[in-house]
C-alpha cells in the first residue's frame, strides 16, 4: 500500500519557471513587514544531527514558544508508519495557491528544493504565531536563515552546534544507519553550513553539549539578549575546530572515519 502511494505521491512541480522567477529577487510585502514588526521569531539552523528537533520540542513544550509549520507544494510523505498530517507536519499546498502568495509577498522566505517542490515560511503562519503571544521559532537550511535576517533584522538567527566533531559522529551513528556515502553528503552539507555561521556576524552560536543548559542559553539569547562575548567566542572555537575536522575527512575520509 505505501509504494503504491509513495509512487502517486512523488513531488513534481509544473510551472517550476514561474517558480523562478517569483522566487528572484523576492521582497515580503508591506502587509508581511507589519506581521513581522514586533514579533520574537528565532530561526534555528545546524548540522544535520545537530539536535535542533529536540531543542525545539522542549521549547516549545515547556516553555513560551511557538512552532512553525512550514507550506509545501509536495503532498503527504509516510514517515514511521504514518501519513504526514496537515497543520502538524507541513501545509501541504497546491502550486496556485503558494504561487500567488510567493508573487504578494506573503511569505518571509521560500525556497526551491531538488527542482521538485517548494516549501516556505508562510505570512499566515507567523501572524498565527504573533497572535498567540509567544515566540515564533524554526529550523531552517542555511539558505533559509540567511533570508530570514535579510526580512527582520530583528530575528534571532541561532547556530546549533554539537560539542565536538567525535561527539557529532557518535550521534549520528546511535541515530542512524548510514552509508559512508551518505555520512560524506552530510559532510559536504556540513561544510557549507560551517562556514555560513561563521562567516554570517548574525549568527549565535550556541553549543549543544547538554540539552538543559542549551535550552537556558538560547532562552538567555532570546528572552534577555544576553550573548556574552565568551559564549561567542567559545562557539566559533568550536565551530572551526569541527570545520576542519570536516574538511580533513573530505580530504581523506578513510584516514578520518
Amino acid at each position: 500500500m505505501y509504494s503504491k502511494y509513495m509512487e502517486k505521491a512523488k513531488p513534481e512541480l509544473h510551472d517550476i519557471a514561474a517558480f523562478r522567477k517569483a522566487l528572484a529577487n523576492y521582497q515580503v510585502s508591506d502587509h508581511a513587514h507589519r506581521i513581522l514588526a514586533g514579533m520574537k521569531l528565532v530561526a534555528m539552523s545546524s548540522l544535520s544531527g545537530g539536535g535542533r528537533n529536540t531543542i525545539i520540542d522542549r521549547l516549545v513544550q515547556q516553555h513560551e514558544y511557538f512552532f512553525i509549520v512550514s507550506d509545501t507544494t509536495r503532498p503527504p510523505k509516510i514517515r514511521n508508519g504514518r501519513l504526514e498530517q496537515e497543520g502538524i507536519n507541513y501545509y501541504f499546498r497546491s502550486e496556485a495557491d503558494m504561487l500567488k502568495d510567493i508573487q504578494n509577498g506573503e511569505f518571509l522566505e521560500a525556497e526551491i528544493i531538488h527542482n521538485q517542490q517548494v516549501s516556505g515560511t508562510s505570512i499566515r503562519e507567523l501572524e498565527r504565531a504573533k497572535n498567540s503571544g509567544k515566540i515564533a521559532i524554526h529550523d531552517f537550511e542555511y539558505g533559509g536563515a540567511n533570508n530570514v535576517a535579510h526580512a527582520k533584522a530583528d530575528a534571532y538567527i541561532i547556530g546549533l552546534l554539537p560539542p565536538n566533531y567525535d561527539e557529532w559522529i557518535r550521534r549520528f551513528r546511535d541515530r542512524e544507519v548510514i552509508t559512508e556515502q551518505e555520512l560524506a553528503n552530510r559532510m559536504q552539507t556540513a561544510e557549507k553550513v560551517l562556514e555560513n555561521m561563521l562567516d554570517k556576524p548574525y549568527f549565535k552560536l550556541i553549543i549543544n553539549d547538554d540539552i538543559d543548559t542549551c535550552v537556558a542559553d538560547i532562552r538567555a539569547v532570546v528572552e534577555r539578549d544576553e550573548y556574552s562575548s565568551a559564549m561567542a567566542a567559545s562557539g566559533r572555537r568550536v565551530a572551526i575546530d569541527v570545520l576542519q575536522r570536516v574538511r580533513g575527512t573530505l580530504r581523506s575520509p578513510a584516514k578520518s572515519l
